[in-house]
């Protein structure tokens, strides 16, 4: 196997999940806490490509490929209800968006 070994690949993965969940867990800013949720996602797409590259086999990165499809349909859809939000001047604040209002 050319290139880093298995375990630069699970610190760097590590490292991104953690700044990920700090920025869920600290931020309110609905925007923000969707990139750190992307940047989570991004981390196990890391370590599933890792591990089956270790392995030499194809299914972690089919499932990581699969993983991104859902994620980018994620965001689409978390950004238009923001840029919505943002819209009708709704303040964005997650802390003060509990309840749905119609």
């Amino acid at each position: 196997m050319h290139g880093p070994d298995i375990q630069w690949y699970v610190v760097l993965s590590a490292l991104l999940f953690a700044t990920g969940a700090l920025g869920v867990m600290l931020r309110r800013n609905p925007l923000i806490i969707l990139l750190s949720v992307e940047i989570m996602l991004n981390a196990a797409n890391l370590l599933l490509i890792a591990f089956a590259r270790l392995h030499g086999r194809e299914d972690g990165q089919i499932f990581a490929i699969s993983v991104m499809a859902v994620a980018a349909s994620e965001v689409v859809v978390g950004l238009g209800l923001i840029v919505a939000m943002g819209r009708r001047n709704i303040e964005l604040d997650v802390d003060k968006l509990r309840t749905l209002r119609g």
